[in-house]
């Protein structure tokens, strides 16, 4: 019988299914940080007893690492106290860790690809909201809780619930300015935050097949934001050139006989779905966030809602706009900004740096706005400082700092202040996401958030362009 690539893996790695109708898997990899870890490891202590499979468990840190000043001890004793705890669990209990002083350092979603542990057709579990990230490769990949980071140390399975399956097409030429990240943003929109609840989200159409893996990524990493438990991509070649050479890959002729099985798992093509959504590339736009959740957007030519909309919750747009200060039927293009961040687990990567480079070359950062680049791993930071990124940034006002996750969640010394606007290409723009109970976020792509840095305020990168 034909399949999706999420029904084959998820046969593939069933142990039993249980008595509440839950199966339970077992996980390929486990990615393990500071932040989830330190009780499901005293939970495993208390016990007594040990990681079930090391050789595959990998952790890193990322959550509360400082991205200016990295001198032990931090300032911040939680800080300290969680890095302390993920050191010393990680050495009692055996498992490799890519600590500070570590070149494969970073956010736990950008190491885990470009390390080559993530790999298609394998479950993954990480005590992180974004796992859905390594769906890119065509892995099934979940966000757990601490509980759930205690249950994989200990057995490496995870009891869940199964999914339906809804495929999203996404056809045609994604028009100039327009990037991964207005895609997933679009679709989350149109779907709503919580419209794929008891889902997994296959990303397909020619759009998807073309994108590079870093792109893929991108989308990917906000399933969550769309109410989907994961999300993911069909490998394919694209996938497989990626992998090749990187250090946790198959080598030689095990590359080959994996890539057949990695193409093998890739959805039938008369796999049937639960639902099948289409959208069409041409019709896209830039699209930046106004409200307090990720599906609370709108193209950058439009207007912020007032709640009389069509299908529009009028008591959601009244809390959001109550919470950031805006008027209904205010413009978007025009907003001032106070913050501009790029980096996160979503648009922290090589081409993501890139591409913000070109756009501020030759300009200045607006006097008013703090503008801060945070590469998602050592290794981008050293690509991006041979390739002199660094400079191109620094001429142009930016920060630039360690890899870590910096802003996108406010636990570490990078913080909003008070109820500053700031234009991120993080995934979240939850009230007080970013450090400050009154800070306000915009999501959007990272040349838009460059756009913004430059001119003081939302800016359409389309015009942007073509004045600059």
């Amino acid at each position: 019988m034909a399949k999706t690539l999420l029904q084959k893996v998820w046969d593939l790695h069933t142990v039993r299914t249980l008595s509440t109708g839950q199966t339970q898997l077992f996980i390929g990899l486990h990615l393990v940080h500071e932040v989830t870890s330190p009780q499901a490891f005293d939970a495993l202590r208390a016990r007594g007893w040990k990681v079930a499979r090391t050789d595959r468990t990998f952790a890193t840190v990322d959550h509360i690492v400082p991205t200016r000043e990295r001198t032990r001890p931090f300032l911040d004793v939680m800080a300290e106290d969680m890095i302390t705890a993920l050191e010393r669990n990680c050495r009692e209990f055996g498992i490799r860790l890519a600590g500070l002083d570590d070149d494969r350092q970073g956010i736990v979603h950008v190491i885990g690809p470009e390390l080559g542990l993530t790999q298609p057709g394998i479950t993954l579990a990480c005590g992180d909201s974004h796992t859905s990230t390594h769906g890119a490769f065509g892995a099934v990949a979940f966000g757990i809780g601490t509980s759930q980071v205690r249950d994989v140390l200990a057995s490496q399975c995870l009891a869940l619930e199964p999914m339906k399956v809804r495929r999203i097409r996404v056809t045609g030429k994604l028009p100039e300015g327009v990037y991964a990240k207005d895609v997933i943003l679009t679709i989350i929109n149109r779907l709503g935050v919580g419209g794929g609840v008891g889902y997994a989200y296959e990303y397909a159409g020619d759009t998807i097949e073309r994108m590079s893996m870093d792109e893929r990524m991108t989308i990917c990493n906000m399933s969550i934001e769309g109410g989907a438990r994961v999300g993911y991509v069909n490998p394919d070649e694209t996938t497989f050139a990626y992998l090749k050479g990187r250090a946790f890959a198959p080598a030689g002729d095990a590359f080959e006989r994996a890539r057949a099985w990695w193409r093998s798992m890739a959805s039938d093509a008369d796999a049937r779905y639960d639902d099948d959504v289409v959208i069409k590339a041409e019709e896209l736009t830039p699209v930046v966030t106004w409200g307090v959740n990720p599906g609370q957007s709108v193209p950058v030519t439009g207007r912020v809602p007032s709640g009389n909309e069509q299908d529009a919750d009028p008591k959601a747009v009244a809390d959001a706009l109550g919470y950031m200060g805006f008027k209904g039927g205010e413009a978007m293009a025009g907003m001032k900004i106070d913050v501009a961040f790029i980096g996160s687990c979503t648009n922290s990567r090589l081409s993501d740096l890139r591409e913000a480079a070109r756009i501020v070359r030759g300009h200045r950062v607006a006097p008013h706005v703090k503008a801060l680049v945070v590469p998602g791993s050592v290794s981008i930071k050293r690509a991006a400082e041979s390739e002199g990124l660094d400079q191109i940034f620094r001429d142009a006002g930016f920060e630039w700092r360690g890899a870590g996750c910096s802003m996108c969640l406010g636990m570490n010394p990078d913080k909003l202040v008070g109820s500053q606007v700031c234009a991120s290409s993080s995934n979240r723009n939850f009230k007080g996401r970013q450090g400050s109970p009154e800070g306000r976020t915009l999501l959007m792509s990272p040349a838009m958030v460059a756009a913004a840095a430059i001119t003081g305020a939302v800016t359409d990168i389309r015009q942007f362009e073509k004045v600059s």
